[in-house]
């Protein structure tokens, strides 16, 4: 059986944005949030939200325990802001922890995700199984012979 382990990044990202694109529904004010301090813009991309819920989702099962503060920082830039003077060394930025935390609320409305007291989340027993499913599509999916085996 194949898992969340054995799939290529991407791939897996992708094809679980499609299947997360039904549960998690951007909320209005997401057209005109950027997605950390140091952006001048809010995000382009039309799927943004579920792909963001779906890479959200992968760090929660491979760093669980994780709080939002950690993917916070785990999603932020490493950004002068602006590249006018390049004379001060570059400095680590945030990503946004609204976009984070809201996400992480639509997850845990779905049963994908639960919090562990003040540890933070973790995944549940069906988020898991929705990855390693995805994780199995994809290794089908793809025509590369080293992974056949875990498919």
């Amino acid at each position: 059986m194949a898992t969340l382990y054995d799939a290529p990044t991407d791939e897996l990202i992708d094809a679980l944005a499609e299947e997360l694109d039904d549960v998690v529904e951007a909320p209005e004010w997401a057209l005109f949030a950027k997605t950390g301090h140091d952006r001048e813009m809010p995000p382009q991309q039309d799927d943004f939200w579920a792909r963001r819920a779906a890479s959200l989702l992968r760090k929660v099962a491979i760093s669980g325990p994780v709080g939002v503060e950690r993917l916070s920082t785990e999603y932020g830039s490493l950004a002068n802001g602006s590249t006018r003077y390049r004379v001060a060394p570059a400095k680590k930025t945030d990503g946004s922890k609204n976009i984070i935390r809201t996400i992480l609320q639509q997850l845990e409305d779905d049963d994908l995700v639960q919090q562990q007291g003040s540890e933070g989340r973790i995944v549940t027993g069906e988020g898991r199984s929705l990855l390693d499913e995805t994780a199995g599509d994809v290794l089908e999916e793809l025509d590369r012979p080293e992974l056949e085996r875990y498919a």
